[in-house]
């Protein structure tokens, strides 16, 4: 029986639905419904309720997807302690805020797989909310994210960098105080449902400062991109490791009241390739202080 059965069976309780699962694992609705279809005919029982156009687990199905975890959990980690690097083959996915997928994650993706040949590693960009969510329900193997608020006993976090805010604008900008640049200047907001834009709003109210927004932005990437063209200011994390366009610009700190912004990796205390993910906080932490010694 093919243990790819399973992780569908997996997926399909962690995303609602033969489509989400289809599109989360890369098949098709079709070829879904054929591996769940096999999965029951292997196992003489029915999974699913298909009494509704959407076909459900039922109760056994319900119950079999902790084992079916636990036999994925198994195969994962079969060569673990029997070999040196045995462990390091097979795919790692892994999450990321997007003001790292420019720089820091494809370095060290790049550098690790040179190492491990046989290593695939799969990105999913997303803000960390939602990888926070993602990681929990083992959609993700781990995220590189900002600190979250909690944490509960099976999630582990790992931090990496520490982000003071500062004040970014373009290098037309003259002026150096930046409460005066705040007042004066179009304001480029980052969206409340990110981590970020949370931590930059309570230093705005905490400090009393009125902006003047023009425009509101998904991500640091994106303000970034509106700020070197000179249409507003922004505050952002000074990045632990920036690409070209963020280098360019202007970084002006807040002065001793700033907040920063806490970067790290997120996985689960279960994950069945905490190995993996161990091999690639280190690769993490190597990029970034390579870009701190340079």
């Amino acid at each position: 029986m093919s243990i790819a059965l399973f992780k569908t069976l997996v997926a399909i309780s962690e995303y609602g639905s033969f489509s989400a699962a289809a599109s989360h694992i890369c098949i098709s609705h079709a070829a879904v419904g054929q591996q769940m279809r096999r999965l029951e005919e292997k196992l003489q029982v029915a999974l699913f309720d298909r009494s509704e156009r959407t076909p459900r687990l039922n109760q056994l199905g319900i119950a079999l997807v902790p084992k079916a975890k636990a036999i994925i959990h198994g195969y994962d980690t079969v060569l673990d302690d029997l070999t040196g690097d045995a462990q390091f083959i097979g795919e790692l996915t892994i999450g990321a805020v997007p003001s790292t997928i420019r720089s820091l994650i494809p370095l060290s993706v790049k550098k690790l797989v040179a190492n491990y040949a046989d290593l695939h590693i799969r990105v999913v960009p997303g803000l960390s909310d939602d990888l926070f969510d993602q990681v929990k329900r083992g959609g993700i193997d781990a995220a590189l994210m900002s600190e979250p608020n909690s944490l509960d006993g099976n999630l582990r976090w790992f931090p990496i960098a520490e982000e003071e805010l500062v004040l970014l604008t373009s290098p037309e900008v003259k002026m150096d105080d930046p409460m005066q640049i705040l007042r004066e200047l179009p304001y480029i907001r980052h969206t409340r449902r990110a981590a970020v834009g949370v931590l930059v709003d309570q230093w705005l109210l905490k400090n009393d400062v009125s902006v003047r927004e023009a425009m509101v932005m998904e991500s640091i990437e994106t303000v970034s991109s509106m700020v070197s063209h000179n249409l507003g200011v922004s505050i952002v994390p000074n990045l632990c490791f920036p690409d070209s366009t963020f280098r360019k610009m202007r970084k002006i700190r807040l002065g001793p009241n700033t907040y920063t912004r806490v970067l790290g990796i997120l996985t689960r205390s279960d994950c069945s390739k905490i190995r993996l993910v161990d091999r690639f906080r280190m690769q993490i932490e190597t990029t970034c202080n390579h870009s701190t010694a340079i």
